[in-house]
């Protein structure tokens, strides 16, 4: 009898430990899912905050930008999309020209001017033309009127420090698309504007753009503080940017952004855009910083007094 409660002793203390061992193990399975959903939770956490500072980032830098009025995804053809705005007392300072001095004043924006593969043939142009040299900060010009090229911190002349190498930079085909494009963008702006075409005439700085995000070693490099154009340089009444790359996949940030009393207004780059506007106060204006890429555009101004008009550039005779 005796062994009998001894083996029942045994087997109630086996049945004690199996089961103390099934709750152990079901103790640490719990522990390890609890564990697993903490980490879980954590990286959540974490992937939060991230995510909010770099919003926070990218809203802070340009956190008053308040409408886009053409995305980069947008066509904008084959007329273009325009805002007016009251015109500024900028121009009562200059002497007026009738038929072409800004009656109405504004802004617009067309992807119906120049085709993407026109841009793509003046993007190489200002590609093999800016290789030859360039600042040592993040914006780089090229101007084939006066033959200004971005070298260091200065500017040399293309034509004479790089006579003999111009004709296999260049080719007359190049400087034929430049001057059809420059003819159609004055068009534009005259036909959108209700201008004189013959009133209107091309001025200085005419000019290739090249940016990115390197630091700034001089004024020249900084792109990005707001100004007006008309008080800039007196001679423009009319300003245009044409684009040469796609904001978003050649570049990120570089938006031009017009500032007005109610809030910002930014137009995206897209390759073969075609953004002009009245140059006076009314468009007061700024490009924002390139954070990543390069960002290729071309500065086309007009004029209506004579007296500041420039001839379109001609590759020079060997």
């Amino acid at each position: 009898m005796a062994q009998v409660r001894m083996r029942n002793a045994k087997g109630a203390n086996a049945s004690e430990i199996e089961k103390k061992i099934k709750r152990g193990n079901a103790l640490r399975q719990s522990s390890a899912w609890h564990s697993s959903r903490l980490l879980l939770a954590l990286l959540l956490v974490t992937a939060f905050v991230c995510g909010a500072s770099l919003w926070l980032y990218l809203a802070s830098a340009d956190g008053d930008i308040t409408e886009t009025l053409v995305r980069h995804g947008e066509l904008v053809s084959p007329q273009p999309r325009v805002y007016t705005v009251p015109c500024s007392e900028d121009y009562d300072q200059h002497k007026r020209f009738p038929g072409c001095t800004p009656q109405k004043c504004g802004r617009a924006v067309t992807d119906g001017v120049v085709t993407r593969e026109e841009a793509q043939v003046l993007r190489r142009l200002a590609e093999r033309g800016l290789a030859l040299a360039g600042s040592e900060g993040g914006a780089s010009i090229l101007d084939l009127h006066s033959g200004a090229l971005s070298m260091g911190k200065q500017f040399v002349n293309i034509y004479r420090y790089f006579g003999d190498q111009i004709d296999k930079v260049f080719t007359q085909e190049d400087f034929q698309l430049y001057r059809d494009v420059r003819r159609r963008i004055q068009e534009t702006i005259a036909h959108t504007f209700a201008l004189d075409v013959n009133v209107l005439f091309l001025t200085k700085p005419t000019f290739f753009s090249r940016i990115n995000s390197t630091e700034a070693k001089t004024q020249h490099d900084e792109y990005w503080h707001p100004h007006i154009d008309k008080v800039t340089y007196g001679s423009f009444d009319y300003t245009s940017l044409l684009y040469l790359t796609d904001y978003g996949s050649d570049f990120t940030g570089g938006r031009f952004i017009f500032m007005d009393q109610d809030g910002n207004r930014t137009v995206e780059p897209r390759a073969g855009r075609l953004s002009f506007f009245s140059s006076g106060s009314e468009n007061l204006h700024r490009v924002e910083r390139v954070t990543w890429g390069t960002r290729y555009a071309i500065t086309v101004s007009f004029t209506c007094d004579p007296a500041h008009s420039i001839i379109d550039p001609s590759l020079p005779a060997p």
